[in-house]
């Protein structure tokens, strides 16, 4: 009897996050935060709390993280991410401090305690590079000159993701400094091996792996990934860096072709992710942190627009490009939501579930709309500010120097 329980109830959320993801395609926006609204109806406190399913739920949501960072590591090779890491380190570095100190202040301010600062240092950080890459393709900008640009920015926060990770497990597990330290050794000590291993001798590992064996494929990739992540968890490295780690190390045809296979499962246990993420947050929960979360959404959608629109000036790109740069990184999602998740299994404070669920409701949403509105309206602006019969004098320089490129 609790097996078909379990059945149904787990058949209802995976039928359930098929019509939502439907329904979001066919409006042209991220399914994320209809997936957090379901989990948030069927969880404690909701419309229809669930029972026998939860525990498995639970699983399909940690194999989500996993697949998440694997696929993300799968974009990457070990080159890519030295050659990103040399060139563009400074916008990273504007970046953490732009968007990660609003989230460390807005939790002191709170009361909330300097490991509550840490993690929501890191929820208000990272940009959503699947909501970000989805908005890019379908406004046609893939080609752009500042796409790179923006690209480099989302490389930057998953490779201090390495690093950031380890360090949040650590405290919020509430292990001493010097456990702590010891944790963070092991990651980055992991993590610089792996690249040494990916840079040096990634073509042997891609061969070992490699199959033209479609399901062969699969099920090595897979079982290696988890088996690394088991392994980074056992050694209180996070998981999550583990996979991404895995991702890194693999390379050519081996990458592309477990990209394609691993795609459609991706999709599925990060759509159970949010759903578990939403089912551990009581909807009335929300409404007391909804004024800080919009509050501090405001402030950092306007830091990630700094942002990306210094990263392009400083690589050269127009001003109508720095602002589509900027405008593009506003979204957060899946990985803030990864390090909320963090926080809230271990219980360091239990507002910063559900304003971390406010918070990313309100900028994936909102995300596109600053993709898409950030360059005219600035454009708009800087006519309104601009005395009549100066505007086209003050354009002939620019347009006298830029390149025929797509703009």
């Amino acid at each position: 009897m609790h097996s078909a329980v379990l059945l149904i109830e787990f058949g209802s959320i995976i039928l359930g996050l098929g019509l939502l993801g439907r329904f979001a395609a066919r409006f042209r926006f991220s399914p994320i935060p209809l997936y957090l609204l379901s989990g948030l109806a069927f969880g404690e406190g909701g419309l229809l709390p669930l029972g026998a399913s939860e525990e498995f739920v639970a699983t399909g949501a940690e194999i989500g993280v996993i697949l998440l960072l694997l696929m993300l590591g799968l974009e990457y090779t070990a080159s890519d991410l030295v050659s990103n890491l040399k060139a563009h380190y400074p916008a990273g570095l504007v970046d953490c401090a732009l968007n990660a100190l609003p989230g460390a202040a807005a939790a002191l301010l709170l009361g909330w305690g300097p490991v509550a600062a840490v993690v929501l240092a890191g929820v208000t950080w990272i940009s959503s590079s699947g909501v970000i890459a989805k908005v890019l393709g379908d406004l046609g900008r893939v080609g752009n000159r500042e796409t790179p640009v923006i690209l480099s920015v989302l490389v930057l926060e998953d490779l201090a993701m390495a690093v950031y990770l380890p360090i949040v497990t650590a405290l919020v597990a509430g292990v001493g400094l010097a456990a702590g330290s010891v944790t963070l050794a092991i990651a980055l000590g992991v993590a610089g091996l792996v690249l040494f291993a990916a840079v040096r001798y990634g073509r042997v590992i891609s061969r070992f792996v490699s199959s033209d064996d479609p399901e062969k494929l699969l099920l090595v990739v897979l079982g290696l990934t988890i088996l690394v992540a088991g392994v980074a968890q056992q050694l209180q490295v996070s998981a999550a860096v583990g996979a991404f780690l895995v991702g890194i190390a693999l390379s050519g045809e081996v990458a592309e072709g477990a990209h394609t296979l691993l795609s459609p499962l991706r999709d599925l246990f990060a759509a159970v992710f949010f759903v578990f993420f939403g089912l551990h947050t009581d909807p009335a929960s929300i409404p007391p942190v909804l004024l800080p979360a919009l509050a501090l959404a405001i402030v950092t959608a306007a830091t990630k627009i700094a942002t990306g629109y210094w990263a392009a000036r400083r690589s050269g790109i127009s001003v109508k490009g720095r602002w589509r740069a900027g405008g593009a990184l506003v979204a957060r999602g899946e990985f803030s939501i990864v390090i909320a998740g963090l926080a809230v299994t271990a219980g360091i404070e239990p507002s910063l579930g559900p304003l971390a669920t406010a918070y990313v409701l309100i900028l994936v949403v909102v995300g596109p709309l600053t993709a898409r509105y950030t360059e005219p309206l600035a454009a708009w602006w800087a006519r309104r500010r601009t005395p009549p019969g100066h505007g086209a004098a003050e354009r002939l320089p620019e347009a006298r120097t830029q390149p025929a490129v797509r703009d």
